[in-house]
């Protein structure tokens, strides 16, 4: 039930007529508490959206009581205009759940084009039907109402010990992030304030949404949300909650790159031996950006020279003598020069694996990619997304 497994949340997906073809485009989530705690991460893109703006500022206070979250539309570089329509979202929001909230306790995020002020005549009466649509079952229909170009929707959930963390995402293109990735609504029935959902939001981003690097661009829209409710009345050990955290967003991260545009590979690229994570993180973001490899692997050529290559270009410590490239287990690359057989990897399957060793220190990290198709090319230019 996505973000509605967690007790104390009811959700809304409804088609509100801001997408042309009449697909579902308007999600509601609202938290019925006690608690309203929330945290969230955004975009490090220094071109912002309005939503991203505005939710900035509401998640300060550290209390969310409802998110309303649109697709067909970014309302980026909309100028102030798009930022008041952000916020005559938020009052219409707190006037069509009974008034009991205010505008600076509602979240707002957006995904769509860039450029385009969104249809706020069509908007704001779709508040009023998800408001009145809203139920504990709601969870699946926000999800599905939020999708651009993705195929599938994205929800998953963590239950143990009496309480829940249940989350849903959206992103198929565009998701090169920095803290988080495209628009993704988490929540728990667990009792807790927002500064411990600040701590495991963070935590569990940081190795999650933001080690996803399907095509190196970074939307303007990116937000994560986590809420909470404290409906189950428990108060979870530290890290047994970020965990569970954890285990969601890794979910809904693996879901987005399986998803992503085009692709038919998804790649899981481990960086060992590294000095820091710091490089660990560089080095495998640079083989995760790497338009060479990712065409070669699409085609299921083992071409280990572009990995090397693309190390190369980074600041992290190593000694290219020393530099060692395992794709699906067989080391191809050894000490900088050529290795085992490449004719013994076998790249028929959609998950491909590089372990590339930088030999140097014990950190490591994994980055997540997928290749570069003719699909992805000609869903990027046919038309705007």
């Amino acid at each position: 039930m996505s973000v509605t497994a967690a007790q104390g949340f009811t959700a809304a997906g409804i088609a509100a007529g801001i997408k042309a073809n009449g697909n579902p485009d308007l999600a509601l989530v609202v938290n019925n508490g006690p608690r309203l705690a929330a945290a969230g991460v955004f975009t490090s893109n220094r071109v912002k959206a309005a939503p991203v703006h505005w939710s900035e500022q509401v998640l300060r206070g550290g209390t969310v009581s409802a998110v309303v979250l649109n697709s067909g539309g970014a309302n980026a570089c909309t100028g102030p205009k798009g930022f008041q329509d952000t916020h005559a979202t938020a009052e219409k929001v707190a006037a069509a759940l009974g008034g009991e909230f205010n505008a600076g306790e509602i979240a707002v995020a957006s995904t769509g084009l860039i450029g385009v002020l969104l249809p706020m005549d069509k908007l704001l009466p779709g508040i009023e039907t998800a408001a009145a649509a809203l139920s504990a079952d709601g969870g699946e229909a926000a999800a599905i109402a939020i999708k651009t170009t993705d195929t599938v929707h994205k929800t998953a959930t963590v239950s143990q010990n009496g309480w829940t963390v249940g989350g849903m995402a959206k992103g198929a293109g565009m998701l090169a992030p920095g803290l988080a990735t495209m628009l993704v609504v988490l929540t728990t029935d667990a009792d807790l304030d927002s500064a411990a959902l600040d701590t495991a939001l963070r935590a569990a981003t940081r190795t999650t949404f933001d080690r996803v690097d399907s095509d190196g661009c970074m939307s303007t829209n990116d937000t994560v949300l986590l809420l909470a409710s404290g409906a189950s009345g428990t108060v979870p050990a530290h890290e047994e909650f970020a965990d569970a955290v954890r285990a969601v967003c890794d979910d809904l991260a693996r879901q987005l790159i399986g998803d992503a545009e085009g692709a038919s590979k998804d790649i899981r690229i481990e960086v060992i031996g590294a000095a820091s994570e710091d490089d660990a993180v560089e080095v495998g973001r640079s083989i995760a950006r790497n338009n060479l490899l990712k065409c070669a692997i699409h085609g299921e050529d083992p071409n280990w020279g572009r990995v090397l290559s693309a190390i190369g270009t980074t600041k992290a410590a190593f000694d290219p003598d020393r530099l060692n490239v395992a794709i699906n287990g067989v080391w191809v690359c050894k000490n900088g020069s050529v290795g085992e057989d490449r004719d013994l990897v076998s790249m028929k399957d959609r998950e491909v694996r590089i372990t590339a060793d930088l030999a140097t220190g014990g950190e490591s990290a994994v980055i997540w990619a997928n290749d570069l198709t003719a699909e992805y090319v000609h869903e990027n230019s046919a038309y705007s997304s």
